[in-house]
Parts: C-alpha cells; structure tokens; sequence
C-alpha cells in the first residue's frame, strides 16, 4: 500500500527527482516551492516531507497528515507549533563529514593564522608569525550525538584531546571523557577549542553567558555548528571585545539572517557563515525518506522519531 506525499521544500523538484530514480516502486508526489503552492496543491496527502521553516507554515492547515519527515537535523520551527497530532521524524547521521569539515577548516585557519596572514598581505607586509597547532590541545565538545561524535573522531586525527558534555555525563564512544551538564565550567577550564552541536532545547538555552566565557581560557576559540540559542550574543561580543576570547566562528543564529545593525557584523575575531555547515543534500536525506516511507506504509516503528518534549 502506498501513501501520498506532499513535498514542501525550496529544493522540492529535486527531492522528487531523487525519489524517482531511486525509489524501488513509484511514489505519489506533489513537489511545492513555497507555501501558497503546497496550499493549493495539498490534496489529503498523510506524508509531508520537507523543510522545517516551510512544514510550519502549512501544517497547521493540512488536517489530514500523519507523518512528517524533516530534510534538516533541527525541527525547531515544528516542535514550536502545538500541534503534534503526528508522528515527527528528523535526520541523523548524514552530517557528520561535512560539519567536522568545517569545524577542524576553522581550527586550522586560527592556528594558521590565515586570515591575518591575508590582511597583512593585503598591506604587503613580509609576516613571519609563526603558526601554531593543533597536536596535544584540548577541544571540549558540547552535544555527544551523531555530529558531535563525528567530529570528535576526526580531532582525535589531528592529535587532540576531546571532551565531551551531554546532559547525563555517561561515557560516550569517540571522546577521552566526558562531563554533565552540571559540571559545565570545569568542562569549559583549560580548553583551547569550544564546539557546539546542541540543538535549541529549554535545556541548552543560554549556556555559554558571561560566566561561560569568563571560565574559558583567553586564547580558546569557539565554533558554533548547533543552535543559536546556546550563546548569549551580548556577552560574546563583550569576550571578543575585551580580549576575553581570541575568536569565534558562528554558522547559526537565533534570526536568520541577522539583522544588518547587528553588532555581531563587527565584533573582532568574529567569522560569520549562513547556516551553510551542513546542507540537506537529496543524495543525503532521501534514503532515509525511503527507508522510512516503506516502514510507514508497512505500519512499522520510524527513524529517527523526535521526541516533542525534549526537541530531538
């Protein structure tokens, strides 16, 4: 038995192109570009599959679905509806090669000294600061899960000492050790390297504030490839302003994109990216729609289930 599915994504006619030539049996689909599309063309599917951002907008009014699977690792614009009459499915284990990417791509260029080799190049300045390294330093990562232990594996390549923390502080393949929640300033003390993969959960609102930053050594650098919610910005741009933290390279925030008077534009040391770490690649997310879709239809337990309450 087969299912309808309506595809809301701004990449939708790829998503569908992927699901045609890959699908081992043909699939019903509607692919919608926009929200007014996926309106109109709604038509009593029970699956929806798409972007989170877009899924929010018109799932309120499509009564009829039963399942929706996310293109994205975060849900955030779906678990803020109340609705959830329907069973929620995300995406794991995909991202991982493309965030340590471009994680460790951010590590080597601060120990490098790439961009301030390009601006005193720019100024034709001979520079011969030596470079610094990455072997023998410590990277604490915040979030243990598919991504985190990912890039955990690939630090551990270049020589660094990983640490991890999760809410329960439970050892966790990858990492050398690993700390609760509870225990987040004595994880942050003696970093070199801070990376962030939480999601935006009640529980990770705001942890890197005044006192996070104050506990992290000067010269530590931040990465952040989770959530925006796990930064206080205000006390960031305070730490890169008085020298409090050498740098930072953020990939998302609370609003996207930022506002064009956001302080954040120059802080000191301060890389910006556009939510583009890891992309939803069809190649990437369509197998497990497949594999989740025939599940579906046999009446048997999905992937990747998020859970309401805890976000993920």
């Amino acid at each position: 038995m087969s299912a309808g599915c309506l595809i809301v994504s701004s990449a939708a006619r790829e998503f569908a192109d992927e699901i045609a030539r890959t699908s081992d049996t043909p699939i019903p689909i509607s692919a919608c570009t926009t929200v007014d599309e996926a309106l109109n063309c709604y038509a009593g599917e029970a699956v929806l599959f798409g972007d989170p951002d877009m899924l929010a907008m018109v799932l309120p009014q499509l009564r009829k679905i039963e399942w929706v699977q996310s293109t994205w690792a975060g849900v955030t614009p779906l678990i803020e509806l109340d609705r959830r009459d329907y069973i929620l499915t995300g995406v794991k284990d995909v991202f991982g090669p493309q965030i340590s990417e471009y994680v460790m791509g951010y590590l080597l260029a601060h120990e490098l000294k790439v961009l301030e080799r390009m601006r005193q190049q720019r100024k034709g300045n001979w520079f011969t600061e030596r470079s610094g390294v990455l072997h023998g330093k410590r990277v604490g990562i915040m979030g243990t899960g598919s991504i985190g232990t990912y890039i955990a594996n690939v630090a551990k390549h270049f020589g660094l000492d990983v640490t991890g923390l999760n809410r329960s502080g439970l050892p966790s393949a990858g990492f050398n050790s690993v700390l609760p929640v509870s225990r987040l300033h004595e994880f942050l003390h003696g970093l070199d390297y801070l990376v962030a993969t939480l999601p935006d959960a009640a529980g990770t609102n705001m942890l890197l504030n005044e006192a996070a930053f104050a506990t992290l050594p000067a010269h530590a650098y931040l990465v952040n490839v989770g959530r925006g919610n796990v930064i206080d910005g205000d006390a960031l741009i305070a730490a890169l302003q008085g020298d409090e933290l050498a740098g930072a390279a953020l990939d998302v925030f609370d609003e996207e994109p930022i506002a064009e008077d956001s302080p954040l534009w120059n802080a000191p040391n301060l890389t910006i990216t556009a939510h583009i770490a890891a992309i939803s690649h069809p190649s990437l997310i369509v197998p497990i729609f497949l594999k989740n879709y025939r599940r579906f239809c046999e009446n048997q337990t999905l992937d990747y289930i998020v859970d309401f309450d805890k976000g993920y």
